[in-house]
């Protein structure tokens, strides 16, 4: 367990990093000649990622069957909301200076922004729930029909990105793909399942194992133990010997001690 406490403590100090180097070219003010949008952009940037990130740890868990990584998918989502806050921020502090009534003007006028506001208030929910007592008030599976909400966020984001870049669209289309591959690896685990469950509700277990694994394979002698050869040969002299005792339905008594022993 120390080292999972190991890998979570390195995890958490490498998403700081863009904090830190945000927090870095202000104080030598290196932000360039707009710096409330380099701010605005990286924060954005990286809400966008840690997303994507945070989605890929289930992927991941299920591929290499490494189920520890399951550990860091709630630090990874809350790192995507803590820079979707600064991201927030930047825009009604820096950029509107809390004016209200600007802020709702761009909100609906500007369909880039409304996205993204929309995308702000859905993860807002899943970091208030994101608690082991909130899933324990909530119970499992509405917990995660809840959480599922991240999926439209991160779409969201997409769709955001894409609006506000227009021209070079590198970027947002390359994030688009990876979160098409990674709800598409979804979508085929939730249609096996589906065909899982539906064949066990139709046929026997004995047929599901089949199904699972084959038909049954008779195992070579090479592959048994001595023990079983020997039992195998005993069986096989003792059918014998009632095979050749034809005239009388009843094995006889040396027949019976055989199969006895």
């Amino acid at each position: 367990m120390k080292f999972l406490t190991w890998i979570k403590v390195i995890i958490f100090l490498l998403c700081l990093i863009p904090l830190g180097h945000l927090g870095w070219g202000a104080f030598t003010n290196n932000l360039g000649a707009n710096p409330i949008e380099v701010i605005t952009r990286s924060t954005g940037k990286w809400t966008l990622m840690f997303l994507l990130i945070t989605l890929s740890v289930s992927p991941l868990r299920k591929i290499t069957r490494l189920q520890w990584l399951i550990k860091f998918r709630r630090m990874l989502g809350l790192f995507a909301f803590f820079y979707i806050c600064l991201h927030f921020t930047t825009y009604i502090w820096l950029d509107q200076f809390f004016d209200i009534m600007a802020i709702g003007k761009d909100v609906i006028k500007r369909p880039f922004i409304t996205v993204g506001f929309s995308s702000f208030v859905l993860l807002i929910p899943l970091a208030l729930t994101s608690t082991r007592g909130m899933i324990k008030r909530l119970g499992g599976r509405r917990w995660q029909q809840l959480h599922r909400l991240i999926y439209l966020s991160a779409i969201g984001g997409v769709v955001h990105f894409l609006w506000l870049v227009k021209a070079d669209l590198q970027r947002p289309l390359i994030y688009g793909a990876v979160l098409m591959l990674l709800l598409g690896f979804r979508i085929a685990v939730w249609a096996r399942l589906t065909q899982v469950v539906k064949f066990f509700s139709k046929h026997r277990p004995t047929d599901l194992r089949r199904w699972l694994w084959g038909p049954a394979r008779r195992r070579s002698p090479e592959h048994l133990s001595p023990h079983s050869r020997l039992l195998g040969r005993g069986q096989a002299r003792a059918e014998n010997s009632v095979v050749r005792d034809k005239g009388s339905s009843v094995p006889s008594r040396s027949t019976m001690s055989r199969i006895r022993s």
